[in-house]
């Protein structure tokens, strides 16, 4: 696992990230290892994503057994953990050259928790409660795209029009990526 040092350094980055501070790129060591090791931030997350789904099924229904569901999903967080570094590789690869390994580890080490940064997928929704909770998760995910753009344009020094761009090029597979999910399983609301 990681070590509490990383896990302490990587939030003092991720801090710095949100904070606009230059030298956060600097708290992420640059090395091929550590890059790796950054991916068992996705074992970490994944019992708050796994709360995450069970409230998000209690209000929806689907046309495909749990044990189905189950693993759908969890085939879905893995290759949606694995997007944003893959395509953030390749991308960086092109323009960075040594700073694709911290470009790549950092946004993981530092992410918030529950990173799902796809804005959710349209389901019908009524009530102020659901108004509230709307409200809720919409700014959680602006925060997560600011969050994407900063770290993107702090790591490889981009201009804010870039970052903006690279962002879309993340977020779009992964907005693909749920709604296939979600056909295969037949996500619908429930009727209130």
């Amino acid at each position: 696992m990681l070590s509490a040092s990383e896990i302490a350094r990587g939030t003092q980055g991720a801090l710095g990230f949100l904070r606009l501070d230059r030298a956060a790129p600097l708290h992420f060591d640059n090395t091929m290892s550590v890059c790796l090791r950054s991916f068992r931030v996705m074992i970490l997350v994944a019992p708050l994503q796994a709360v995450l789904l069970l409230l998000r099924y209690s209000n929806l229904t689907y046309a495909v057994d749990d044990l189905e569901l189950v693993l759908v999903e969890a085939l879905h967080y893995v290759v949606d953990w694995l997007l944003f570094p893959v395509i953030f590789y390749e991308v960086a690869r092109c323009a960075a050259g040594s700073t694709v390994i911290r470009a790549t580890s950092a946004p993981q080490l530092g992410e918030p928790a529950g990173h799902d940064h796809r804005p959710d997928r349209a389901v019908d929704r009524v009530g102020d409660a659901d108004r509230r909770r709307d409200s809720m998760r919409l700014g959680l995910q602006l925060f997560i795209l600011y969050w994407i753009v900063a770290t993107t344009r702090m790591t490889l020094e981009a201009n804010w029009p870039v970052s903006v761009m690279l962002m879309v090029l993340i977020w779009l597979p992964s907005e693909l990526l749920s709604l296939v999910v979600d056909r295969f399983l037949g996500v619908a609301a429930i009727a209130t």
